[in-house]
């Protein structure tokens, strides 16, 4: 019955081509290019199209394997299962035990210690106290401190494992020595695939960097008689997650199967070639003004690991970026991941988005792009070559400088910073400038601005008025006042918006700049009335145009000083009138 009843109502949605499909989005584009208009290009260089169909799928690797399956694009596990794993960062060993527990009590089902270098056994014993059956991360990790983790793992039965942040390419001879002594559930070494990320790289440099790095400790291990099994046993790979959510999906989707190719073609064994992946939310694009938004962001971006298949997934509270997380910002981070795990039960479905014809589109093209960039590495003689030659730095600075552009630009949007700011907020006194001021990030210029305002108000200074001041066309006056507001907010400046009948009224409004809000057309009688009532009045008052009109040279030879639209450069712009406005 239940066939014969989906049978009908299929029936009343016939198949519709590839061919009808685009025909009626040219129709309703009435005679746009569709190239143009509905496709995304992105910072990887993929073209992404408004819809695809299975069609799509047909010359794709791997769509049809199941999670847990080799090799592994669909997950290294059966089950959508996760680790929720909290950072620690105290300096102090007994202080970061107590709040370890702390987190435990509180849900969290791993714990990274970030803030403490161990130096002594009796120092390791009072930070481990209590977590044999936790599985613990030492994020500052140097030779001594896996020596005892080695001989304390040795002496003292876990349930849980052990892993370390050692860079798995600073020693390989230690690695080598290392790893013919190391107990089963210790993982030594890590690839830092999110220190790229945080440095610029796109989601193909990250993962062809990471595979790379990873490849040529697995080639240096065998040139020194390692097994490949041992030696992929004992990495861990970290990714970091940024907003752009399908991206970041396909990319933990990709990884895992180049990895495994590559563990297979050292003569690996399927089971060692399931990639151990740890991700954590990205430094990058965290903002100190507006500093909830931090809290959506974060949440997309674990849900965004999660469904990729990572191991484990750390939410770095909202407020790190510019000071020390207390409990209560802890505590939402790690609900974040209670809530997607319990009540949205995003680990019930393992790959739920597998067989997406975007996504598999994408994780195609990751998987392409990022192994080029590890055959170019290659070419190069292998990672550590490649890295102390420069080329690894060279692609992260263009990238980031890429990054920070769009950015700077507006063209890549950060909420509540350079879009929608809020220019009433006021940051300084609650914010550690030093902390603001240690991570890359890309708020950072536009934050600079807000601060040099900011600062200028604390000390007395006088904050600017800006009036914007709506006449004519009713369209377009509205239009332009909401996107010179928007744009002005950005460094901090208040605007007041008032419509205006006569060019009178606005000369006899108080205001430190006047931006005229109207049609182009109307601009240069506008500007005709409005300049010799200024001038009559005694008032120098500069005058702003919210547009990009043709007569432009017109309108500044008649005094008008500036103009104000969407091809103005945000940060040299408002730079340039801090500085006109004595800011």
């Amino acid at each position: 019955m239940t066939n014969l009843a989906t049978e009908r109502l299929l029936e009343e949605f016939p198949p519709v081509s590839t061919t009808e499909w685009q025909s009626a989005i040219v129709r309703d584009l009435k005679g746009a290019d569709p190239e143009k208009r509905l496709t995304w290009r992105t910072d990887e260089g993929l073209g992404l199209r408004p819809f695809y169909r299975a069609e799509d799928l047909t010359e794709l690797a791997c769509v049809d394997t199941l999670p847990g399956v080799f090799p592994y694009q669909r997950g290294a596990r059966a089950t959508g299962e996760w680790q929720i794993r909290e950072e620690i960062d105290a300096a102090n060993a007994e202080e970061a035990n107590r709040m370890a527990c702390a987190a435990v009590a509180a849900g969290a089902e791993g714990i990274a210690f970030s803030g403490i270098s161990v130096g002594s056994a009796g120092e390791l014993e009072t930070l481990l106290r209590g977590f044999d059956e936790i599985p613990v991360h030492l994020v500052r990790a140097s030779e001594l401190l896996i020596r005892m983790l080695i001989e304390r793992r040795n002496e003292t039965p876990y349930t849980a494992g052990i892993s370390t942040g050692c860079d798995a390419l600073t020693s390989v001879e230690f690695a080598t020595e290392t790893i013919w002594t190391v107990p089963a559930g210790l993982v030594p070494f890590t690839i830092h695939g999110a220190a790229f990320a945080e440095a610029g790289a796109t989601a193909v440099e990250e993962g062809g960097f990471a595979l790379a790095a990873g490849v040529d400790f697995l080639a240096a291990l065998a040139e020194r008689g390692v097994d490949v099994n041992h030696a992929a046993a004992a990495l861990e790979f970290s990714f970091a997650v940024g907003s752009n959510y399908f991206f970041e999906i396909a990319k933990f989707r990709a990884f895992r199967m180049l990895w495994a190719r590559a563990v297979e073609s050292f003569g690996g064994t399927h089971e060692a070639a399931r990639a151990r992946i740890v991700a954590h939310t990205s430094k990058w694009n965290k903002t100190v003004y507006d500093p909830h938004v931090n809290i959506l962001r974060t949440t997309t971006e674990a849900m965004a690991a999660v469904l990729g298949g990572a191991d484990a997934v750390t939410v770095t509270p909202f407020d790190a970026c510019y000071q020390a997380p207390d409990e209560a910002s802890r505590r939402l981070a790690r609900n974040t991941q209670l809530l997607l795990k319990h009540e949205a039960w995003l680990g019930s479905v393992a790959d739920a988005g597998g067989g997406s014809y975007a996504l598999e589109t994408i994780t195609d093209f990751l998987a392409r792009e990022s192994w080029r960039v590890f055959q170019n590495i290659e070419a190069r003689g292998g990672f550590r070559k490649a890295q102390s030659e420069g080329m690894i730095a060279q692609a992260l600075e263009r990238s980031l400088a890429a990054r920070e552009q769009a950015v700077a630009s507006r063209r890549r949007v950060l909420v509540g910073t350079n879009q929608f700011a809020n220019p009433a907020e006021r940051v300084l006194g609650r914010i550690d400038e030093q902390r603001a001021k240690a991570d890359l990030r890309g708020a950072r210029t536009y934050e600079e601005l807000r601060l040099r305002t900011e600062r200028h108000a604390a000390k007395g200074g006088k904050t600017p008025r800006i009036l914007l001041a709506e006449i004519g066309d009713v369209k377009m006056r509205a239009a332009r006042a909401n996107f010179a507001a928007n744009f002005f907010a950005c460094a901090g400046f208040t605007t007041q918006v008032r419509r205006f009948k006569k060019a009178e009224e606005i000369a006899e409004a108080d205001a430190d700049l006047i931006v005229l809000c109207s049609a182009d057309a109307e601009y240069a009688v506008l500007a005709g009335d409005l300049m010799p009532k200024l001038k009559a009045l005694g008032r120098e008052t500069r005058v702003m145009v919210a547009g990009n009109p043709e007569n432009a040279e017109e309108l500044r030879a008649m005094g008008i000083a500036d103009f104000v639209h969407v091809r103005s450069h945000p940060v040299e712009f408002l730079t340039g009138w801090q500085e006109k406005l004595l800011v």
